[in-house]
This record gives structure tokens, sequence and C-alpha cells, in this order.
């Protein structure tokens, strides 16, 4: 069986039927989008919508069950992105959170790349609008960028492609960071920067390919500098995995890469040099999170044979077990026997199988953490990340299960793979021409033929059925949906305005945090963040410079938590009224509202002893301190 290979130090579009021969085979001639293409597009599209149909049957109030908070932060993004449009203000900047100290969009996940270019739908859509839109989009966009990637550069059939591009899109672990992450479902300019990356060897462009690796990289950082990591990493492999198989070839191209790669790469640096800059050195910027707080993140071995909860074979009680952290893989036990069945039978034959098997070992090992963990036990046997320093560069923040994603990339390429060696096994042979001594076997050849081509169909259709029974139970669900309370019309009418002078801020109560406040958070991002708001949901420094989640907290925020969690007021004091004046002060209020909530009757008993007793306007109770901080 030929099974096409791809030369990465030459150029992917050229494709060779044996991985023997290291001489430039002939170009193919360039592919105009076909039917195929289009079909291949509406189906990702389809399966888009299908992802984020919950959100859909009531866009303006359905948030993700599974990260509410996430969710809303993503809806302040896209408030932001359109903030700083609308306003022309610094978007890696912001203080509209956090108030007075604000926030570094650098140090967080802004999306920046998404959410600046879309500022116009946003503010003509809402976010709530946008956020599912884009959701479904950048899922379906991963898929089609991945599936261009295979079929141009890599296989030969479209199906294979389809089928590929598919599992990059909608793997049951991408899916997954659907639920409230949408920033690690914008992978559609990855399958671009790889193919980038394994053309830069090709003779005579390596400006042009150095350019457009720049870019796209450039671009990247604005989207999500850890899956750039990720991706950094998962070529490095690649790189080194086929320059030990094929030396001569790389050698003969090392200079041209390496010259396309600095042309890039330089690129890339002028750039972003000041936006990365203001990410380590600007306001709010911090070094490293807290205590290490992912390192311990490892993936589970179960998780690799287990059905994720968004899939159809999924159960919610997995989430219980060893599904605690995240479901990064998550394949069921169907596709991993069907994945090595795949690498046996291809990774003799295939350049491309043998270093999508190196990237599988790899990353597998890598993913597993500090220490191994079996069906959501800790062993006692050491991961590799039990040798990795907790303050080391780059890798600080890091989670090791997430470096499982490259084996997710990995298994989409292997289906691709599979799939197009099943295509190209199935053609009936090539006819051998017969002369003289071969005349006496002459009837038998047509019969044994038959019985070959026979014999290949079906081992064809079984090749075909085991990969489609494999990935029917992983095929994604709509995602989890819970019904979210509208901002008080206090807030959404504009009711505050007349409370809210230019340079003070609004408290409301909770005050916003990672654990507190989801709902005052969205008063924000809801209204176009037209008042500053203290607290809120971000990373920021705590006094030693570590990066911690949210803001630190004031006497005054304490206290409010702590009366939630008991659902009881303490005994308040004068040290309390001081302190509450003293951080309303710092905060620059010159209002406090509080709205519904499940802890109404309590938070506003709470405010009422610290503050005295407010006044009932429209649906929120509210306490005028514009006179008193």
């Amino acid at each position: 069986m030929a099974v096409p290979v791809v030369d990465p130090s030459l150029n992917p579009s050229s494709l060779q039927v044996d991985d023997t021969d290291g001489a430039d085979p002939p170009r193919r001639p360039r592919r105009r989008p076909a039917r195929a293409d289009l079909l291949a597009i509406g189906a990702y599209a389809l399966l888009g919508v299908l992802v984020c149909l919950n959100y859909w049957g009531d866009v303006q109030h359905r948030v993700s069950s599974h990260l509410p908070t996430d969710h809303s932060w993503f809806e302040w993004l896209f408030a932001h992105g359109a903030y700083s449009v609308r306003h022309l203000e610094n978007p890696l900047f912001t203080a509209r959170q956090n108030a007075p100290d604000g926030v570094n969009m650098m140090a967080n996940t802004s999306l920046l790349g998404v959410t600046l270019p879309l500022a116009p739908l946003t503010l003509l859509l809402g976010p709530q609008v946008m956020y599912a839109l884009y959701l479904g989009a950048a899922l379906s966009a991963t898929a089609a960028t991945s599936y261009w990637a295979l079929s141009r550069h890599l296989v030969r059939s479209r199906g294979a492609a389809f089928v590929g591009g598919a599992f990059l899109g909608f793997a049951p672990g991408i899916v997954h960071h659907a639920n409230g992450q949408p920033n690690f479902v914008s992978n559609f300019l990855l399958p671009l920067i790889v193919v980038r990356v394994l053309r830069l060897g090709e003779p005579g462009r390596w400006r042009r390919n150095g350019v457009a690796l720049g870019l796209l990289v450039a671009y990247q950082i604005f989207i999500n500098e850890e899956m750039l990591l990720l991706t950094a990493m998962a070529c490095l492999v690649v790189v080194v995995a086929y320059v030990v198989q094929r030396p001569r070839v790389a050698r003969e191209r090392a200079g041209t890469f390496l010259a396309a790669i600095s042309v890039g790469g330089g690129l890339a640096l002028l750039l972003t040099a000041y936006p990365i800059w203001y990410q380590f050195n600007g306001p709010q910027a911090y070094r490293g999170l807290q205590g290490g707080v992912f390192h311990n993140w490892g993936e589970d071995l179960v998780a690799f044979v287990t059905f994720a909860r968004d899939t159809a074979a999924g159960d919610e009680a997995v989430e219980k077990t060893i599904g605690l952290t995240e479901q990064n893989t998550w394949f069921g036990w169907p596709l991993v026997l069907v994945g090595l069945v795949a690498l046996a039978l291809l990774v003799r034959r295939s350049v491309p199988a043998r270093i999508v098997a190196v990237l599988a070992v790899v990353f597998t090992v890598a993913s597993l953490g500090p220490k191994v963990r079996f069906d959501g036990a800790e062993t006692d046997v050491d991961g590799p990340w039990a040798y990795v320093p907790d303050d080391l560069p780059l890798v600080e923040m890091m989670m090791p299960t997430r470096l499982s994603l490259i084996v997710v990339a990995a298994v989409g390429v292997l289906l691709a793979l599979a799939w197009d060696a099943l295509t190209r096994d199935g053609r009936p042979p090539v006819p051998t021409p017969r002369t003289g001594a071969d005349d006496a076997t002459a009837d038998d050849a047509p019969t044994a033929a038959a019985a070959d081509g026979s014999r290949r169909r079906v081992l064809r259709l079984v090749g075909y059925a085991a990969i489609v029974a494999a990935l029917l139970p992983l095929f994604p669900r709509p995602l989890p949906a819970q019904r979210i309370d509208p901002p008080p019309h206090f807030i959404t009418s504009g009711g505050w305005r007349p409370y809210v002078p230019a340079g003070r801020t609004l408290v409301p109560v909770p005050i916003p945090s990672n654990v507190h406040g989801l709902p005052t958070l969205r008063w924000s991002a809801l209204t176009g963040q037209e008042f500053p708001i203290p607290g809120g949901y971000f990373i920021g420094p705590n006094q030693l410079g570590e990066g911690v989640f949210g803001a630190p907290n004031r006497p005054t925020s304490t206290l409010i938590y702590a009366t939630m969690d008991a659902d009881e007021v303490p005994e308040i004091t004068a040290e309390n009224r001081r302190q509450a004046e003293e951080d309303l002060r710092f905060w620059r209020a010159s209002v406090v509202v509080l709205g519904a909530n499940p802890r109404e009757a309590v938070l506003r008993d709470l405010m009422t002893a610290l503050l005295g007793p407010p006044q009932r306007v429209d649906d929120v109770w509210v306490w005028d301190v514009r006179d008193r901080v």
C-alpha cells in the first residue's frame, strides 16, 4: 500500500508515494474550492450551531452551567473590545473592572485578536449574542482550516480530510473547553501556522514563508498564547523527528529553513514586542501564579479511554471522579483501540505516521503531571512534572493536562492518514502485461486479481466501519446551559447615571470575584462597561507580585463574602463601619447598589448596619455615598 507522505523540509503540498525516496516530487496543481469543500464547511457550521444550541434557546439569559464565571468573563471581554474601539482607549489595559487599580489585559486571557475586529458587531448585537455566535464559529473555523491543511498538504481523499478536520475542530477535549472558554476553541490559525512551519525549508521562498509565519504567529498571540506555545512545542518535536528520519534532505534545507524562521521570528517579535513587554512589565503585571496551583493538574490515564460528558456516549458522573479538572483527551476506548491498530499498520510505511506516533507518546507522557493518576487516585509513581521547577519561565503557568491537546491533534491527523490509506488501498490492482511463459497461467490471473480486489474491498469497508464506530460515540451534544437573571432595570435603563459622576465607581453588592458576584460582573458587561466597578474576575498581582485570582480582598469585601456564606449578619462594630468608609474611599465609590439576590435580605441588613438605611429606587436598594467618601 502506497501512503502519501509530506516532506516537511520541502513543501507539504508535494506528496510522495514512497517514503524511501528523498527526491523532490512533482508539485500538485492548486485546487479551487470544490463542492466537497463547500459541503465540508457547511457540515462544520451545522456542528457549530448544534454545540451552541442550548444558548440560542434564550441567548440573552443563558450561560454555561459548567463554567458560568468564565462564560461571563468572555462576555465581558467582548464588551471590553467594543468599549476600547468606541472610546479609542488602550485595549491592553482597563480600569472598568478592579477600579481603581485596573486589569492588565495582556496578562489575562483577553482574546483581543477577536474582540477588537468584532467590536462593531458587539455594539450592534450585544456581548451575549456575540459570545454564542463566535463560539460556534470558532469551532467550525478550526475544523475548516484543519480540513484545508489536510486536503491540500497531506492527504488526497477529501473524505479523509473531512474526518480529520471534524475531529480537530470538535474533539471531546476541544468541545469541553467550549464550556465557557472560547479561547481554547479558537484554533483556526494553528493549522495554518503548522503548514507554514513545514514549508520554511522550501527553496527560493524563504522570505515569503518567513513573513507569512511571522504574521500568523503575531496574530495568534492576541488570541491564545498558551495554544501557540503548545503548537510551537509540537512543531519542534515534528522537525526533530523528521531530521532523524531524513538527515540528508534536512541538511540540504537547513540553511533555507533557518533563514525563513529568522525572518518569521523577527517579524513576530517586531509586531508584538510592546504588547509582550506590557504583559510582563505594564501596570498590574505579575510573575507566575501563587503556589504554582496548576502544576498538579495532570491527565488521568483512565481519561484516555473514557467518554467525555459532552459526547453522545458521555455521562455527567465522570466529573465527580476523574473529570474534576479538565477533560482534554477523553477519546473513549474504541478510538484508542482503532488508533493503536492504525499506527501499527501505518508506522512502517509512512513518515507522517511515525511522526504522529512520536507526538502521541511524547505528549501523553508529558501530560501526566508530577504524580501519575489512575481512575481518580494519585499513585506513588512520579510523573515528568515532578522534575520541573514550579517557577520555570513560560512553563510556570501551564497545566500538564493541556499538553494532551497535542495528542488530540495527533489523533486527528492519524484519522485522516488512516482514512486516506483505506481509500487508496481499495483501488483495483493494475494488471501486469504477460508474455511467453506466463501464458500458461494467464487464465488464472483474472480470477486471482478479482479475489484480491474483493478482499481489499472487504478490508476497506471494515476499516471505514471501525473508524466510524469509534467516532460516533464522540459526536458532540449541545453544551449544558443554565438560566441567569438579567441585570436590574435600574442598571439596564440607565437609572444609575445620576449617581455615578465621571471618575467615580458603582459598587455592586456582592462585589464581583472569582467565587461571588457573577451576576454583578454581568452588570458591567451588558451595559457596555459604561461605569467602572471594583473587584472582578481576572488574574492580578498580590503584594509579592505573584498572580492571584481576583482583586486582593479588602475588609468590606471579605465581610460581604463571609455574610453570604454564613447567610447570617455578624455583629457589626465601629471598626467595621470605619473600614467600610475607608474601602469606599479607596474604590472611589459614589453609590452602592444591591439587586435581587438569593442572599438579598441578609446583604441588605449587612449594608444597612455598615452604611445606614438605603433607598428603594426602581428594583434595587441604593446607598448614595457621594457626600461621605
